[in-house]
């Protein structure tokens, strides 16, 4: 075991290479050591963060995990996983100041960037609404369901509500696919064609559905569905408008013959 001085002069040699040369000249267990140094500063980290790569593969892996997950790795407790959870919450806050009261630019990768990360790696289904500002800004991001994604789980009412309360005018959904990969199934287009119907008749704009699979993602609005779903729901309008009035005419047909 190396002594306390042997310790210290690795984790300060450690330093004075990142200061020195940033992170390109790190392996990637060097980088987990260093993030685990923070909230262990006098234990050796070493064997703990090449276990954690061993364990989820990547650096990306690592810093993807949960703190119960990182935990399971023996000598790592809530104190060693300080430094990765601390880089994996500044992450999700950089990557939210970027977007969040910035103009959305219809960037279905923007989105993606931003919850990517929070959603990669869930066992379960995780279905957000990102509420817009009539300046096509991000006001809020919420969570509404988690679990299997179906017609039944999703609740409209609940999506307008949210969109009243933050005086939203527009609306990105966003859910992830924990099998990795986004392809929407039939029953994520039956969903999306329902909420931009509820978006037509709220005077809501849907922009857009955005799928998460592992390091790739799904857009309906890159697709053209959202505009084809916007499209068949006026068509339908068109008729139902068409066929009320056929049958007023018809009525007042009846009426004038009986007068």
């Amino acid at each position: 075991m190396p002594s306390e001085e042997m310790q210290k002069g690795h984790r300060r040699r450690l330093r004075e290479k990142f200061l020195k040369s940033g992170l390109s000249a790190f392996h990637d267990y060097e980088i987990v050591e260093l993030l685990l140094t923070l909230g262990s500063p006098r234990k050796d980290c070493k064997p703990q963060a090449k276990e954690a790569i061993k364990r989820f593969k990547t650096l990306r892996g690592v810093l993807s995990a949960s703190a119960e997950e990182l935990q399971q790795i023996e000598g790592v407790g809530p104190h060693s996983a300080f430094g990765i959870r601390l880089i994996q919450e500044m992450a999700r806050e950089f990557l939210k100041g970027k977007i969040v009261d910035q103009p959305f630019l219809k960037s279905s990768r923007e989105i993606f960037d931003y919850l990517y990360h929070a959603m990669r790696d869930r066992k379960k289904e995780l279905f957000k609404v990102v509420y817009l500002s009539s300046q096509n800004q991000i006001i809020e991001v919420a969570d509404l369901f988690e679990g299997t994604v179906d017609s039944s789980s999703i609740s409209p009412r609940e999506i307008i509500e949210g969109a009243l309360k933050d005086n939203a005018t527009a609306l990105i959904f966003v859910h992830n696919h924990p099998s990795g990969n986004p392809a929407p199934s039939t029953s994520d287009r039956e969903i999306t064609r329902q909420l931009v119907y509820v978006g037509k008749i709220m005077q809501m704009k849907v922009v857009d559905h955005i799928i998460i699979g592992n390091d790739r993602y799904y857009s309906f609005a890159d697709e053209g569905l959202i505009e084809e779903y916007g499209m068949d729901f006026l068509n339908l309008r068109l008729r139902g408008t068409s066929e009320a009035k056929r049958r007023i005419y018809q009525a007042r047909l009846v009426r004038d013959k009986r007068a």
